[in-house]
């Protein structure tokens, strides 16, 4: 098994790095790569990262294989060379990784661990998915396993296994159940976080490496200056 290793230059929090990948431990507020706002994505900051400590004339390759919503934190995948970005892009349409997530909620959900499965529907213009108990028109099966593993004066952590990929799948599943997201306004929770964060937080990635064909397991450290969050780790 490949070790990880977890390195702070900067604002970057590296979690893994060789010749093909570069895994970072993203922060709130950061875009994964580029939109509409035009602020400088995560994307951009680590080629320049890169081309600064590698000295390199030319341009530096950074492949995006998969997005963190901007407001979340935890593990980012980037692929340094076309061949690994190719071969992430298949991996995680396949669904061959393990993505295990961490959400503090407001509300103690009613069973202890459950498996959530719901019917999505995305509003693009609301930029906000809708969850169903039942098929309807347009929407997109969302599938999850989650466990109650820590409970707090006013709120409770969930670990979340994924199963399936859909735009704001754990806010909006979460929210169905009646166990809004810390922070997340958006799918109910009552105030917003003062640094417009949501308790998300992508903890935990089990994948073939692309190339080296190795089983890597990447954790991703809860954010330190939220002191809710260090209650976690």
């Amino acid at each position: 098994m490949l070790q990880t290793t977890k390195t702070t230059v900067d604002s970057i929090q590296i979690l893994y790095e060789d010749n093909h990948l570069f895994i970072v431990n993203k922060r709130a507020g950061d875009l994964v790569q580029g939109d509409q706002t035009g602020d400088a994505p995560l994307s951009e900051l680590i080629k320049d990262f890169i081309k600064k400590r590698d000295h390199k004339p030319g341009a530096v390759y950074l492949g995006v294989p998969h997005r963190l919503d901007r407001p979340t934190t935890g593990i980012v995948v980037f692929a340094k060379t076309s061949k690994a970005l190719t071969r992430l892009n298949k991996m995680f349409a396949e669904k061959e990784s393990q993505k295990t997530y961490w959400a503090i909620v407001k509300n103690k959900p009613q069973k202890k661990s459950a498996s959530l499965i719901h019917f999505l529907v995305r509003n693009p213009k609301q930029n906000k998915s809708y969850a169903h108990d039942k098929e309807v028109k347009d929407s997109k099966k969302a599938s999850l396993d989650y466990q109650l593993i820590k409970s707090f004066d006013r709120f409770y952590l969930l670990e979340i296994d994924l199963h399936t990929g859909r735009h704001h799948q754990i806010r909006a599943q979460l929210s169905k159940i009646g166990c809004p997201i810390k922070g997340d306004l958006k799918y109910g929770f009552p105030r917003s976080n003062q640094d417009n964060s949501i308790h998300l937080h992508a903890r935990k990635l089990v994948f073939m490496h692309p190339v080296k064909k190795e089983q890597l397991t990447i954790v991703a450290p809860a954010p330190t200056h939220d002191p809710l969050w260090r209650l976690c780790d």
